[in-house]
């Protein structure tokens, strides 16, 4: 097992590289250049540019800087981000865990509704239930996540049951642990439920189809006939049969955490990566954004290694060495 993980972190190396290098490639192309706003501040002298460009190489083919970036990378330095006036790992750092919270409860709240109504909704076809269910999931895969983001805040505007906007509130510092852990939690609620919607929604579908085809074979029947306890022919035998697509689902979602969220974290005012990059492509602000393409290949890569051992347990057929 540690052979084969070994293996596939080794293959993601060049995987990483070449995002890096098209990326790169793309960046510099567009029009303008990183040290744009540098040059209309009249506080940044010509010195401390013309500094910048040598020692980034700025004024060097595109294949020059990404040489430059990768010797830089390779002692651990991602570079400086002009645009925040600090390093990138500083700057990464600082928004990094917001996003990953964030995503990681929006995962959560996916597959804790999901599943258990998606096996609910298979087991009771056709029920009222089963409609009222696929009815919803239609409806929150329908609805575009910012419209429902816009939707809860005016909701919760209204009501003043939460938070509208932001990770935390006025007095945080003063409050206890206990109530800073409140008072991110509240702030939490919104969000989770905009990247959740749209995501149960498509989960939950799938798995009814999964578990409506495995229900249909012999080997259930069988299970059935031998006076198995219907709980157990559900899910000892049924759902671990059909979750192995589910496992390949799970694993891009896990390489999907920071983009996903981007789009929420803007309307919401929630302190992540997803604004922190959309500034860094407007500014062109090449080693911020290659910093946090770095971040996500790395989720990407580790997200597909995590179906692969994933699915190895979940069916013996499958192996991994």
């Amino acid at each position: 097992m540690w052979a084969y993980v070994i293996r596939r972190l080794l293959i993601g190396i060049p995987l990483l590289l070449a995002m890096a290098f098209v990326t790169f490639l793309f960046i510099n192309f567009a029009a303008g250049d990183m040290l744009g706003q540098l040059r209309l501040d009249p506080s940044v002298s010509e010195e401390l540019i013309h500094s910048y460009e040598q020692q980034y190489h700025l004024k060097d083919p595109v294949v020059v800087q990404f040489g430059v970036w990768l010797a830089n990378l390779a002692r651990g330095d991602l570079g400086y981000s002009f645009t925040q006036k600090r390093t990138v790992a500083s700057a990464i750092r600082g928004r990094l865990w917001n996003t990953l919270l964030l995503s990681f409860c929006g995962l959560v709240f996916t597959w804790a509704f999901a599943l258990p109504l998606g096996v609910y909704a298979a087991v009771r076809q056709y029920s009222w239930g089963d409609k009222v269910f696929s009815v919803l999931a239609f409806l929150g895969m329908s609805l575009p996540a910012f419209f429902s983001a816009l939707l809860l805040l005016y909701l919760a505007s209204l009501t003043g049951l939460l938070p509208t906007g932001g990770m935390t509130s006025a007095g945080y510092e003063q409050l206890s642990a206990f109530g800073k852990f409140l008072d991110v939690a509240r702030h939490l609620v919104i969000p989770t439920v905009v990247l959740g919607a749209s995501a149960v929604g498509g989960l939950q579908r799938l798995t009814r189809g999964n578990m409506l085809e495995v229900l249909r074979q012999q080997y259930v029947t069988t299970a059935r006939a031998k006076g198995l306890p219907e709980h157990q022919v559900i899910y000892r035998h049924a759902l671990r049969n059909a979750i192995n697509p589910l496992i390949t689902i799970f694993g891009y979602q896990f390489s999907g955490l920071l983009s996903g969220a981007a789009i929420t974290e803007m309307i919401v005012s929630w302190p992540g990566l997803g604004m922190l990059m959309l500034e860094a492509v407007r500014a062109q602000d090449y080693y911020l954004v290659m910093g946090d393409l770095l971040v996500a290949g790395l989720l990407l890569i580790v997200g597909n290694l995590l179906a692969d051992i994933l699915l190895a347990v979940a069916d013996p057929r499958i192996s991994v060495s």
